[in-house]
């Protein structure tokens, strides 16, 4: 019995074991300014709270973006800056956890006093002149629900002082939630937001063909040099035509060379896509001089996460329109970051490509660190980016390159530690509208592979109407004549399974006809004749003749469809056909035969009496939507079965008596 109940306890341990669940941790991570201030010199130190690790990933690391409250900023962890003015200085702090399982710290901002300007070490704000005098940066990429800074850095490169404009576009109209809420904004040298008026929108333009550039990291310094765009007009409205949102603001007095910076704070929606392969932009215009049109252009690219990974693949291929497609160019990222302790001499990407592209219209559209293109079947000793087109991989090989770890001795600018491949494809002759999904492994000298999250590619549903037509078979009733006439609806030319609507209009018409023998009868009252001929006895024949017209209106609220291939489909579902009208005729007709009496082989009618036939008629009628008929269907299509022409056998059994029946007819979907 003692062992019974030790074994009873001992499952119970287990059981409880195996059921719990850990408490949601509900108290919020906190990160703290630390500093020495002397003077107007601060040396900052953060404090940060433990990392949680995700397993199976590189080390955990704290990633650091410092706002000084002067127009300045840091990426160090820990660092020193001197103020040239006098005053409070509001200090920030955004610190990102990568590898990490929690969120990223919050932080308060601090506000420092600077009451003496004792030290005279203090630097303008770096030249920004090999962007071409303009810069967007963001400190990390967007999670839902999270804060994000970006930086608008721009710099006057002309010979004099220029008062200008600046332009920020953000909310991609190609997403259907805003994915940024509240927008803050820090100024430092007096730039003035302003109201702009409205710009005219043009819907056609294209965002994945757009001919503005893109900003990349830092870290780049080969970044594309945009030359100055005249046309501001069209620049603002392909703009408005791809953003919801936009701010404005005018600035003066820029001195030549001078670099300002503005501070943006993004708070990211929970309603935003959380595609992890997805793309956002942010756009930044500037107008270096408002007394003319000359302007610059960059985007900000942001890949959607869901944990703060540097190593990341993302493609723009979201929800695209599968009629429109066949000629279009997809372009696809992937974005890595040596967390080693020291440099990476050879960095591998082996990147699965999905069967639906075409390998061989393979072009590599930017990388950093930025190499040649290596030659094929030849060994070379100076840095290049091989490629190998294998049956669904893609191999991209950085050879001879230096890429410092983020960990590594005196390596103080962690994007100098990452890099990025960026290529373009193009759809295969033959592909079907699925969904994709491809990852790249990530291999930094002889180390283990670092897989990256999937980059999605999807097809919005589009609409395809289809006209369909055919005839109707009774084999229950009587001279039965039904034709129909009607549209159907589904995704446009779905892969497999895919769905359907249908709404017909239906006319049908059957009937009978019945009639006796003449027969011999006595007349009561006789008959008058025209001719004044009294006929008291005759031959009496009855028909009857009844017809039924209904014109109906016939829906499937749904079916469910299925493409075995390019031409042979097959379909089930409901159908309900409810009465529009529904007419009823029954006519009766006596017809009178005078006998012949001296036949030689009597009885027989003789010519028949017309003046004396009679007929009654009766006709019934039933109101609309009086009667609901409800059918079950199974079908079969040759032809094209996606779109196109075909042709169907439909089976649809009734639930009342002579109604099922089977339809032959003609479909094209457009």
């Amino acid at each position: 019995m003692k062992k019974l109940i030790l074994i009873t306890v001992l499952f119970s341990g287990i059981s409880f074991c195996f059921s719990q669940t850990k408490t949601k941790d509900t108290i919020t991570r906190r990160a703290v300014i630390g500093l020495d201030q002397k003077g107007n010199k601060v040396s900052f130190k953060p404090q940060t709270p433990p990392l949680i690790q995700i397993a199976g990933a590189p080390p955990a690391s704290y990633s650091y973006f410092w706002e000084f409250g002067d127009g300045h900023y840091s990426k160090e962890k820990e660092p020193k800056h001197t103020y040239k003015k006098k005053g409070n200085a509001t200090v920030r702090l955004a610190v990102t956890n990568n590898y990490d399982n929690g969120k990223p710290p919050a932080t308060r901002p601090k506000t420092i006093a600077v009451t003496e300007l004792s030290e005279t070490d203090y630097q303008d704000i770096a030249s920004i002149e090999q962007y071409d005098g303009f810069l967007l940066q963001k400190n990390r990429e967007p999670m839902p629900d999270e804060e994000i800074v970006v930086v608008m850095s721009y710099q006057n490169l002309k010979d004099y002082s220029t008062n200008g404009k600046l332009y920020l576009f953000y909310n991609d109209k190609q997403f259907k939630n805003d994915n940024f809420g509240t927008v803050e904004t820090r100024v430092h040298e007096n730039e003035k937001e302003k109201l702009e008026e409205n710009y005219a929108f043009v819907d056609d333009y294209d965002r994945h063909e757009t001919y503005l550039a893109s900003t990349e990291s830092l870290a780049i310094k080969n970044n594309k040099i945009i030359e100055d765009l005249e046309n501001l007009e069209q620049t603002l409205e392909q703009s408005k035509a791809l953003y919801r949102n936009s701010k404005v603001f005018e600035f003066d007095s820029l001195s030549p060379k001078q670099t300002r910076n503005l501070f943006f704070t993004f708070k990211t929606t929970p309603e935003m896509i959380k595609d992890t392969s997805a793309t956002l932009t942010i756009r930044g215009v500037f107008v270096p001089d408002r007394n003319y049109k000359n302007h610059k252009v960059k985007n900000l690219e942001m890949e959607i996460v869901t944990s703060h990974d540097p190593n990341k693949m993302s493609s723009n291929g979201i929800f695209m329109n599968y009629r429109l497609v066949r000629f279009k160019t997809l372009n696809f990222k992937t974005r890595f970051q040596n967390d080693g302790e020291g440099p990476a001499r050879k960095i591998k990407l082996e990147t699965d490509i999905p069967d639906i592209f075409d390998k061989s219209t393979l072009k590599i559209v930017d990388m950093y660190p930025k190499c040649e293109i290596c030659p094929k079947n030849e060994e070379v000793n100076y840095s290049c980016l091989d490629t190998i087109v294998l049956k669904n991989q893609i191999h991209f090989t950085f050879k001879n390159i230096y890429l410092p770890g983020s960990n590594q001795k005196n390596v103080m600018e962690k994007d100098s530690t990452k890099g990025f491949v960026k290529y373009s494809l193009k759809f295969g002759k033959d592909f079907h509208k699925v969904k994709t999904k491809s990852r790249t492994a990530i291999i930094f000298d002889k180390n283990e592979p670092i897989i990256t999250n999937y980059a999605v590619t999807r097809f919005s549903p589009g609409i395809s109407i289809g006209i369909r037509t055919g005839y109707n078979y009774f084999p229950d009733q009587e001279n039965p004549k039904s034709y129909f006439l009607g549209a159907t609806i589904s995704p446009y030319k779905s892969y497999r399974w895919y769905l359907q609507a249908e709404l017909y209009y239906n006319y049908m018409e059957s009937g009978s006809s019945t009639s006796t023998n003449p027969t011999l009868r006595q007349l009561n009252p006789p008959l008058v004749l025209s001719n004044g001929t009294v006929l008291d006895i005759a031959y009496v024949q009855t028909e009857n003749k009844q017809k039924t017209v209904r014109n109906l209106a016939e829906v499937v609220p749904v079916s469910l469809r299925y493409s075995l291939n390019n031409y042979i489909g097959f379909g089930f579902g409901p159908q309900f056909s409810v009465a529009l009208d529904e007419t009823f005729e029954n006519e009766t007709t006596t017809r009178y035969f005078q006998p012949v009496f001296n036949d030689p082989n009597p009885p027989r009618q003789g010519e028949e009496i017309t003046s004396a036939r009679q007929s009654q008629s009766e006709k019934t009628t039933t109101k609309a939507f009086e009667k609901l008929q409800t059918n079950v269907f199974a079908d079969i299509t040759f032809g094209f079965a996606r779109i196109g022409p075909s042709l169907g056998i439909r089976y649809l059994w009734s639930f009342e008596n002579d109604f099922s029946h089977w339809q032959f007819y003609a479909i094209w979907k457009f």
